[in-house]
């Protein structure tokens, strides 16, 4: 008797790619009606191909409670947790009818923690069973493209569930659905008293990320810059540096200056040096360094380059891209892959070039990934690619390819000279050969003072012009951009690469950050400045750190899930009751913030803060902040940025705030509607009457052309429909 096998993909088109690969041809696609799949006879089993779209199943609290502390939680389906996972039903319930005639197991979702835990979720739920329990029952299948190739060797060498795996991302799960629900409920209940309708979140991760940033601006906002000077001369062309740097003394840097220029026609060359150099291709991507590169050349966000590369991945271009690695492997079949990629005319003269120096050895990255190699082209042809799909192809293909190339060549000179007793140098870099630079030429490759080569030991020249003294300040560090805060995450080991850019973005959506670079709102200071100071663990880099460290040793073997989430669960009580503790001070600290990030002006009765606040219905309002003994408030426009403008109205003497709404322009209104002299300012108004008036202009000429003078000066000729006489009064 045939077996039946159940083969789980993660979203419906990595689904059909392994039914055309098992099916060669003969696959047969079924459906419930709404949620189709695929039958594939084959001689050692009848395999049926169902597709997830995403976690089927989700974690829940046990009980409906709303307060705090919850600890005890379940896995239920995301439909019956989220009306916003609904459509999730109907594949679950195919993956259930299906499931139930079927034997044999196999877990064919993305081969990281979250695809492990997708496939092995559905397992158990159609089973009934805990898969580590179902002996050779529940399988694995690995692979990193979703070519028929690789697809066809994944399923030949389908290995043993990775239980660690799940037991990682279960506990991953748990923890972070723990921490998350507990601090946020924390949180709004201690600005209840200020901010009724304001739903605040924090994470296990969203906490200490917010701490790198909110240091960095604390950082930025207290720097205090410093003037310093630096001396310049310019020499045959070639601009040379003094070698004092960064003088901080104003007095010294003039008497440096002074002596350059008693001394500006005696410039002797001391010493020249050339040093040729090799610069080496930069390895194949891996998802951070991808993300980077998206941002710097492409300027794709991170989260964007992730969705694409998912896209290009599931149609079967590209690798699979969450992945740490920066290597590949001779396995992979580099030859076979540079050959395919060559017949494609943007890369065949590179792809040539490599075949004939039969360099298929690739430049290797320090970073590796147990589950994938470095991200590469699979060297199939793309075919209707979007804008952004098409350059960030075009991106990792160049990339793969330079990994093969020579070493570009170049030669550094260095030039001292010296005008009296001050010292100067100059140094410059000209790029001989450019070999992989040619490939990959987004490379910046950094020439500079190609004259500097001409100048010989021991020769004397005048400087030109003057000799500059520039004043300048010192400078505080750069804000992150989105894409080098994951590089930043990823150094310091907090959250995984496959979860930094959404945590980013949560951050974004809770109001916490703006902008790119990024800078943190007030209301995000406020959370920062009220959790760091009451209550340190949930904001604590090192206590993450250590979470995260304790699950990578879950999927190794080395340590138990229950012993881990035990231990999330007991740091997590523990950062609660220094919460609870500190409780009133954080309700202060955040009330004064809140009043401060939220203020658009001073309450005309009473004169302290007016603040934006929410009804019980969502709909916001301006409220005073002296409440409930000034109950003073004021609508607001909804579905509408509100802005402070420090001004107030003549009439009403209430401030006048900025309106900004999307898709129409802004425009300044005082707060108080029956004000007799209400004033609303557009901004653009002058700029709006000016176009308005050029709008009329062409309506009265367009008219003018119509007339007969019009048509004699055109030479055209029209027969015009008589107007009928104007009406008079009595007709």
């Amino acid at each position: 008797m045939s077996r039946n096998i159940l083969l789980i993909a993660e979203k419906p088109s990595v689904a059909l790619r392994i039914a055309i690969a098992l099916g060669n041809g003969h696959e047969k696609r079924l459906s419930n009606g709404k949620v189709g799949y695929y039958y594939i006879e084959r001689p050692e089993a009848n395999i049926y191909v169902v597709a997830a779209v995403g976690h089927l199943f989700t974690i829940s609290q046990n009980g409906d409670r709303h307060d705090y502390p919850v600890l005890d939680v379940k896995w239920e389906p995301s439909y019956k947790v989220s009306q916003s996972s609904y459509f999730t039903k109907g594949y679950l319930d195919v993956i259930r009818d299906v499931g139930r005639k079927c034997d044999i197991f196999i877990n064919a979702c993305d081969y990281d923690l979250e695809g492990t835990v997708i496939g092995t979720n559905i397992i158990k739920d159609v089973t009934g069973a805990e898969p580590a329990n179902a002996g050779g029952k529940v399988r694995r299948m690995k692979f990193s493209t979703t070519t028929v190739p690789d697809l066809l060797n994944a399923y030949a060498d389908i290995g043993d569930i990775d239980i660690d795996n799940f037991y990682a991302g279960e506990a991953r799960h748990i923890i972070d659905w723990l921490w998350g629900i507990n601090l946020s409920r924390a949180l709004t209940s201690a600005l209840r008293k200020y901010e009724k309708g304001k739903a605040l979140s924090i994470g296990r991760v969203q906490g200490p990320t917010l701490s790198v940033l909110a240091e960095r601006e604390t950082e930025i906002k207290s720097f205090k810059p410093k003037p310093y000077w630096k001396l310049y001369v310019d020499i045959n062309g070639t601009r040379f540096e003094n070698e004092r740097g960064d003088i901080f003394d104003r007095a010294e840097a003039e008497k440096a200056r002074g002596e350059s220029e008693l001394n500006r026609d005696a410039a002797l060359i001391k010493n020249m040096t050339r040093e040729e150099l090799k610069r080496y291709p930069y390895p194949a991507f891996d998802l951070t360094s991808l993300q980077l590169e998206a941002s710097r050349i492409l300027k794709i966000d991170p989260s964007i380059a992730l969705s694409v590369a998912q896209s290009l991945y599931e149609r079967s271009y590209i690798s699979y891209p969450r992945t740490s690695s920066q290597k590949l492997p001779p396995t992979l079949g580099l030859q076979r892959i540079i050959e395919e990629i060559g017949k494609n005319d943007t890369y065949k003269k590179y792809a040539e070039e490599i075949m004939r120096r039969k360099a298929f050895r690739p430049i290797q990255g320090k970073k590796t990934d147990e589950a994938h190699p470095a991200i590469f082209p699979t060297g199939i042809e793309p075919k209707k690619l979007s804008k952004e799909e098409s350059a960030l192809y075009d991106l990792i293909a160049r990339r793969f390819l330079a990994c093969f190339g020579e070493p570009a060549e170049t030669v550094r000179f260095r030039v001292r000279t010296g005008l009296g007793e001050e010292h100067y140098s100059a140094s410059g870099t000209t790029v001989l050969k450019r070999e992989w630079m040619d490939v990959y030429h987004f490379v910046r490759a950094e020439e500079q003072n190609g004259k500097i080569e001409a100048f010989k030991e021991g020769e004397r020249y005048s400087a030109e012009g003057e000799i500059r003294l520039d004043e300048q300040e010192t400078k505080p560090k750069k804000r992150f951009t989105k894409a080098s805060l994951i590089g930043e995450l990823e150094r310091i080991n907090l959250g995984t690469k496959a979860t930094r850019a959404s945590i980013i973005d949560t951050l974004f959506k809770r109001n916490y950050l703006e902008g790119n670079p990024i800078s943190v709102t007030k209301f995000g200071m406020t959370v920062y400045n009220a959790l760091s100071k009451n209550c340190g663990m949930i904001m604590s880099i090192d206590t993450t750190r250590q979470l995260e460290e304790d699950m990578e040793l879950i999927s190794k073997g080395k340590k138990g899930e229950e012993e881990v989430i035990k231990e999330g669960k007991e740091i997590l009580v523990k950062a609660i009751e220094m919460f609870d503790r500190n409780k009133e001070k954080i309700a202060e600290d955040m009330g004064k913030s809140f009043i401060e990030a939220n203020a658009i002006g001073k309450c005309p009765k009473c004169g302290k803060e007016l603040v934006i606040r929410k009804s019980k219905m969502g709909k916001q309002f301006a409220a005073c902040s002296g409440y409930p003994n000034c109950t003073n408030t004021y609508p607001l426009p909804q579905d509408a940025k509100i802005l402070p403008t420090d001004q107030v109205c003549d009439g009403c003497n209430t401030p006048l705030v900025r309106i900004i709404r999307r898709g129409k322009p802004p425009f300044d209104m005082d707060l108080d509607p029956a004000c007799s002299k209400r004033t609303i300012i557009f901004p653009n108004a002058k700029k709006a009457e000016k176009k308005e008036g050029v709008k009329r202009k062409k309506e009265k000429v367009k008219k003018k052309e119509g007339t007969e003078e019009a048509r004699k000066r055109t030479g055209k000729r029209k027969i015009l429909k008589k107007k009928p006489a104007r009406k008079e009064e009595g007709d």
